[in-house]
C-alpha cells in the first residue's frame, strides 16, 4: 500500500510541479503571476481530447497543436490581462488573470460540455510492474519529464545567454533595457512558456483523469501552494515542493482517506510557511540600501 501511495504521489507531485514552474518562470521575469495558470492546463486537455479523440488526429500532432495555442493563450494572457496593469505600477492584474482564467473555464463549459471524458491515451493502456504492482506507464513518465523541465531551467538560468536576459529584466528592466533587452517581449515570452508547461502537465494528466472544464480549478490552487512552499524563486525548490506535496496528499489519501486529504496537507503547508515564510528552498532576499 505504501509503494503504490509513493509512485501515485510522484505522478502527482510532478504534475502540481509542472504547474507551479510556470508561476516561477513569470516570477523570475516580471514578478508577476498568471493566475489563470489551472485554466492554462484545463485548456491544454480539453484541446488535446478535442483534436485526438474527437477529430482523430495522431497523438504526437495533437500534441504539437495543443502546445502552439496554449503558448498563443499565454501570450495573450500577458497582453491583456497583465501588461496593461503591470505598465502602470498596478497590482489589478492579479484579479485580471484570476477573471480571464474563470472566462475561460466557462467557455470551455459551454463548448466543450459539463459531463467528463475520458481520454483514452496508448500510454494510459501500458502498464509498468513495479513493487508487485501494475501501474500506468504515465505514472512514470510525468515524472520524468518533470525532471527534465526542471533541470533544463536550472541549467539555462545559469549557464546560457538566455539565463542572464532574465536576470538582467526582473534585477533592473530600464538598464536591461538601454542594452537592448526587449523586455516586454522577454516578459510575454516567459508567459507562453508558463502555459506550455501547464499544457503539458493537462495533457500528460487527462488519461489518468476525466477531462472536464474545471478540472484546472483545484490543481491550479494547488501548483500555487507548492510554488509558495518551495521558493517561488527557485526551480529546483519549485520541483521539490510539488513532489512533496503529491506524496504527502497520497499517502494521506490512502491511509486516512479523501476527506482529510486537503484538511492535512493544506495544514500542514500552512505550518511549513510559518516556520521558512520563504519556502521550504526559498532564500532571503538581500536588501541593498
Amino acid at each position: 500500500m505504501l509503494s503504490a501511495a509513493i509512485i501515485t504521489g510522484l505522478g502527482l507531485g510532478s504534475m502540481y510541479a509542472l504547474l507551479a514552474l510556470g508561476f516561477h518562470i513569470t516570477y523570475i521575469v516580471s514578478k508577476t503571476v498568471n493566475f489563470a495558470q489551472g485554466s492554462a492546463m484545463m485548456v491544454g486537455a480539453v484541446v488535446a481530447y478535442t483534436f485526438c479523440i474527437t477529430w482523430g488526429f495522431p497523438y504526437w500532432v495533437a500534441f504539437f497543436i495543443t502546445l502552439i495555442i496554449c503558448a498563443i493563450y499565454g501570450l495573450a494572457i500577458e497582453r491583456f490581462l497583465v501588461r496593461p496593469f503591470a505598465s502602470k505600477g498596478s497590482e489589478a492584474w492579479l484579479m485580471a488573470t484570476v477573471a480571464g482564467g474563470i472566462l475561460v473555464d466557462n467557455l470551455a463549459l459551454f463548448s466543450f460540455g459539463k459531463e467528463p471524458r475520458q481520454f483514452v491515451s496508448e500510454f494510459a493502456s501500458l502498464n509498468v510492474d513495479i513493487f508487485n504492482g501494475n501501474i500506468s506507464a504515465l505514472q512514470i513518465i510525468i515524472p520524468l519529464v518533470g525532471v527534465a523541465i526542471t533541470v533544463s531551467l536550472v541549467l539555462v538560468g545559469k549557464y546560457t545567454r538566455l539565463g542572464k536576459v532574465l536576470q538582467a529584466c526582473v534585477q533592473n528592466p530600464q538598464s536591461a533595457q538601454l542594452m537592448g533587452i526587449n523586455v516586454s517581449r522577454v516578459v510575454a515570452i516567459s508567459f507562453a512558456i508558463s502555459t506550455v508547461f501547464a499544457a503539458i502537465a493537462g495533457i500528460l494528466i487527462a488519461p489518468l483523469f476525466a477531462v472536464h472544464s474545471d478540472m484546472g480549478t483545484l490543481f491550479g490552487l494547488k501548483a500555487f501552494a507548492v510554488a509558495i512552499l518551495g521558493g517561488i524563486a527557485s526551480a529546483y525548490g519549485v520541483f521539490m515542493a510539488g513532489l512533496i506535496f503529491g506524496l504527502l496528499e497520497a499517502i494521506v489519501t490512502i491511509y486516512f482517506g479523501s476527506a482529510f486529504t486537503q484538511i492535512i496537507t493544506f495544514t500542514l503547508v500552512i505550518v511549513a510557511l510559518a516556520i521558512k515564510p520563504n519556502g521550504l528552498f526559498g532564500k532571503n532576499q538581500e536588501v541593498k540600501v
